[in-house]
């Protein structure tokens, strides 16, 4: 078998390491030499059934064992898995289905009348459905669990190359149609081993896995790399801040990476400090810029609390900022890893002096084949041999990389450029403040006007004046609120990055008087 996947990665621990705790899930544990025996009968499954190098297997699933035996078991035959968003709608899953063309389409049974709705549309060539749940699947689905009594022992992985595509996971769609990004196994490997030399984990690491895995962050940022290195993963399928923490406590997880709402969420927990977390070591944050209160909860409570950043494209790792940087270097996301490049470009890709602000571009073994039937995207994407991130950023004297903002987020009022990533991290220091995002409006007069959509904390509330107030000393006057927008809370994706044009499109129509 190829040593380039994650299924021979398991079947390596399988053989050196059979009894050592792979996955624990509700209870219940498998080890390697268990988890490779599953992903033997689920690839000798999906042979059986068609699926050859280069075919798509859909999943729309729950965090779980099931996501990586199919995982692994395409692994096995070549085969390119696409892991997809549980939360889409049905229009949406639709058009991922018609995108990707897979020959399976695997699905928890509460999903299936997002199945039957793309079955009854008919007119297509349709994936063969497999249902996972503890009933009988829906009539034209087969059971997974049919899929995965396959016969096992005997099948011949099928021979893949460091270049041939692993996986491709859909951007997050906030702008337009999502593009399915092409990752090789090369880029995941790659990707494993500047995870492990930049956070030093070891192989009696237990990771603890809440974030989505249909998510790059949730699959790859600690969860693959510790895979490849054979520590254990304690897999969840829900959050919930006390039960995240009671997980953390009882299985004496040492590493965890979660997006910065959900260490927010778990550090507002009012009994945090009775959950005993000696073991944590290593606390990662990613997929949005982290609020710099969160970080200085964790790190006034003595965790290794550190930054990354990183993209689907980038399969995700980009750059870490190290444990003994995290004070002093606040609100960077560190260095490149080993072996990643990077760049500050203008417009023309021209590379801007140190500390000037522009399009952050990456070169590394991680990036991306391109985008699946986007060849256009692709070029402009990679053009020049770099993944063009579509994140401002500047780089410091000493080399350390601050993502400014999403290049498509910047606001020009009265034109000045103003970074809402800056003044969020101001305004959510107010004391009534829980959570903000700023946006821009269009204003007759400045072209477009500041607003801070905000949620207070239970029982407060907020005017304009008095954030304003708030505001002197600490930004610009341009750059203060010409706005204030009141929700209840922020529509996230799943992987709790803002829904800034929703947000724009939602507020862009009110009338002045009523949002000023």
């Amino acid at each position: 078998m190829s040593s380039l996947t994650m299924a021979s990665w398991v079947a390596r621990h399988a053989e050196t390491r059979p009894g050592r705790v792979a996955l624990a899930f509700r209870g219940a544990r498998w080890t390697y030499a268990q988890l490779h025996e599953r992903v033997d009968r689920v690839a000798s499954g999906l042979r059986e059934r068609g699926v050859r190098k280069g075919d798509r297997v859909l999943a729309m699933l729950l965090n779980g064992p099931e996501f990586f035996e199919l995982l692994m078991a395409c692994n096995r035959l070549g085969a390119i898995f696409v892991p997809i968003n549980f939360r889409l709608s049905a229009d949406e899953v639709a058009f991922l289905i018609d995108d990707a063309a897979p020959e399976i389409f695997a699905y928890q049974a509460p999903f299936r009348p997002i199945a039957d709705a793309y079955a009854a549309r008919g007119g297509r060539r349709q994936p063969l459905r497999v249902e996972l749940g503890e009933g009988a699947p829906a009539a034209g689905a087969e059971a997974y669990a049919a899929l995965a009594a396959g016969g096992g022992g005997g099948l011949v992985p099928a021979p893949v190359l460091e270049s041939d595509p692993a996986i491709m996971m859909y951007t997050s769609g906030t702008t337009g149609r999502p593009k399915g990004a092409l990752l090789s196994h090369g880029n995941l490997l790659w990707n494993n081993m500047q995870v492990l030399h930049a956070l030093s984990l070891g192989d009696d690491e237990v990771n603890y896995t809440v974030a989505p895995l249909f998510h790059i962050g949730g699959l790859n940022v600690l969860t693959g790399p510790l895979i490849y290195k054979g520590a254990t993963t304690v897999v969840d399928d829900q959050f919930e801040p006390r039960r995240a923490l009671a997980a953390l406590a009882s299985h004496r997880a040492t590493a965890a990476f979660m997006v910065p709402a959900m260490w927010a969420a778990i550090s507002r927990a009012p009994d945090f400090d009775a959950y005993d977390l000696k073991a944590l070591r290593t606390c990662l944050v990613g997929g949005a810029p982290c609020p710099l209160p969160v970080l200085e909860f964790y790190q006034g409570r003595g965790f290794r609390f550190q930054e990354g950043f990183g993209m689907t494209e980038t399969a995700p790792i980009v750059s870490v900022l190290a444990a003994e940087d995290v004070v002093r270097k606040n609100g960077s996301v560190g260095k490149p890893c080993i072996h990643v490049e990077v760049r500050v470009v203008d417009a023309a890709d021209r590379e801007v002096a140190r500390g000037e602000v522009g399009e952050l571009a990456v070169r590394a073994p991680n990036v991306m084949l391109g985008y699946w039937n986007r060849p256009e995207a692709s070029a402009e994407a990679l053009r020049g041999g770099w993944m063009h991130t579509g994140d401002l950023a500047r780089v410091d004297g000493e080399g350390f990389v601050y993502i400014v903002d999403r290049k498509k987020d910047m606001i020009i009022t009265g034109g000045e450029n103003v970074y809402p990533a800056e003044v969020e991290q101001v305004l959510v220091r107010h004391p009534k403040v829980l959570e903000v995002a700023v946006i821009g409006l269009p204003d007759e007069r400045w072209g477009e006007a500041v607003a801070a959509v905000v949620a207070c904390k239970p029982g407060e509330s907020l005017g304009l004046d008095e954030l304003r107030a708030y505001c002197e000393g600490k930004l610009a006057r341009y750059k203060q609120p010409l706005a204030l927008c009141p929700v209840d809370a922020l529509p996230r994706n799943a992987t709790g990055k803002v829904l800034k044009t929703e947000l724009r499109q939602r507020f862009a129509g009110t009338p002045a008087a009523v949002w000023r």
